[in-house]
């Protein structure tokens, strides 16, 4: 029977160790070759050192390349220092945890953490996962922090030394090594480690975000499928930037917030981003979109720039009702509707004292808004955003941060009326070749532009209504193009 070389992280380990095999240090095996070059060695790397070339990572990629089995292996190594690389693998693992848990007698009531040696956990009423979790990644001691998200949920997985457990994990890891080492060794199903990798920028707390968490979890199911790893940051995240491929911000973006300095850094990275800092700049400014609109004559409703001098010019240019819009409003705050002159001066002298200039707007009564996505100047989705119940905007906002909002329709791109859709994609192409959301009215006048949103909805039963998983697959493939034509 072939011999267990394990290699453990400092001379006095010895002792423990030699009761399953042959117990070298890390730097023994990576500075004389010459001693541990049989290809029939088993070797069961515990440095816990495993950090891209530190001495722990060494031994691993030597015994690789001395024709050893090794565990872990480099590949393990590799996928477990970024929840980037190993999310592919969670959605199965987080199925199995949750059968372990429905299995307790009393299950656990707030995060906890699971310490698994060999395919074991120390708390046996885990038995299934850890299984599973070996089965994937062949580490010998790993440490799982598990939260509570509506579901339980793996939030980490962190390789351990010995050195790292308590006195009664120590007992339970010794007696698992030396089961480990007497039992055959079997290959761990493959799977693949995702080629590209996509940060998604979110805030789970935001009241009216661009995607909920049911399409989120779309995302990441979605680019498991295709070879991309999707991870969900946050604003505490922004040092991490770097490690990733690509950026997709999904919270709501502004010139004065995180967002646009999230864009900001992607882009000197390198990185694709959607939104890119441009397209921000452009289309939370509703003053920068109504000037973008006229001068490049695309319909839209009549439209005044007012300041604290000018205010009745839009009695005279526009009468009543005029909606007065704050530049940088969104999801319909900081949009008012005046019905007289009173209504006009103090509405409008309230919303000036946010900002130097507000917009006037002819008002039009439609039943619904279309909203035409638009990503990489193509049609992405289409739909009809109905009014709120008894009010004239889609969303209705109310005292104390309540809020509600009106139904809605999609339809398949070619179903649509080809003016709307030829529009939206003739407003969307001034702004650049990111995602886009064109909101659009249309009366017997025509077709007219209202704004172009730089980060529209993509929500679980709205935009993907007709596309289901689909738009989630046309979104990751776009950002795969990105990523490869850098």
């Amino acid at each position: 029977m072939p011999s267990h070389l394990i290699i453990v992280e400092a001379t006095s380990d010895r002792a423990w160790a030699t009761s399953a095999g042959t117990a070298v240090t890390a730097r023994e095996y990576v500075t004389h070759p010459e001693r541990f070059g049989l290809r029939q060695l088993r070797v069961i790397n515990l440095s816990g050192d495993y950090d891209y070339l530190d001495f722990g990572y060494y031994c691993s990629l030597l015994a690789e390349a001395r024709q050893q089995k090794v565990v872990p292996s480099v590949g393990s190594i590799s996928t477990l220092s970024r929840k980037a690389l190993y999310a592919l693998e969670l959605p199965e693992l987080n199925a199995a945890l949750r059968q372990d848990v429905e299995k307790l007698p009393s299950p656990p009531r707030g995060a906890f953490t699971l310490t698994l040696c060999f395919g074991r956990a120390m708390d046996p009423g885990y038995k299934g996962f850890a299984r599973q979790v070996f089965d994937r990644f062949r580490v010998p001691l790993l440490r799982a922090e598990i939260i509570r998200d509506e579901r339980w949920l793996i939030k980490s997985l962190t390789p351990l030394a010995p050195s790292a457990l308590s006195p009664v994990e120590f007992e339970v890891f010794l007696a698992a090594l030396e089961s480990y080492t007497r039992a055959d060794w079997r290959t761990p199903r493959q799977k693949t480690t995702p080629k590209h990798s996509l940060a998604i920028l979110h805030n789970p707390n935001e009241a009216l975000p661009p995607s909920g968490k049911p399409a989120l979890k779309k995302f990441v199911q979605v680019g498991a499928t295709l070879g991309i790893g999707v991870e969900l940051i946050e604003r505490k995240d922004f040092l991490r930037l770097a490690e990733f491929d690509a950026l997709f911000i999904r919270e709501t973006t502004g010139i004065d917030n995180h967002t646009y300095r999230f864009a900001r850094k992607a882009e000197r990275e390198g990185m694709p981003v959607v939104d890119d800092p441009v397209s921000i700049l452009r289309c939370t400014n509703k003053v920068y979109l109504a000037e973008l609109l006229r001068s490049n004559k695309l319909p839209a409703p009549k439209t005044l720039v007012l300041d604290r001098e000018s205010i009745l010019e839009a009695e005279k240019a526009i009468g009543y009702p005029v909606v007065l819009k704050i530049p940088d409003g969104s999801f319909s705050r900081g949009v008012v509707k005046a019905a007289d002159r009173a209504e006009l001066m103090k509405t409008a002298r309230e919303l000036l004292k946010r900002s130097d200039v507000i917009l006037a707007q002819e008002f039009m009564y439609t039943e619904y808004d279309w909203r035409v996505g638009v990503l990489n100047n193509q049609p992405l989705f289409v739909s009809q955003y109905m009014m709120a119940a008894k009010h004239w905007q889609i969303v209705h906002h109310m005292k104390g941060g309540l809020y509600d909002e009106g139904r809605f329709k999609t339809f398949a791109v070619e179903d649509a009326p080809a003016e709307v859709v030829d529009t939206a994609l003739r407003a969307a192409r001034l702004i650049g070749d990111g995602l886009y959301g064109v909101d659009l009215k249309q009366n017997d006048r025509g077709v007219f532009v209202i704004e172009i949103n730089d980060n529209p909805n993509l929500d679980k039963g709205v935009e993907d209504a007709v596309l289901k998983d689909e738009l989630y697959k046309k979104v990751l493939l776009d950002f795969i193009r990105r990523i490869e034509a850098r």
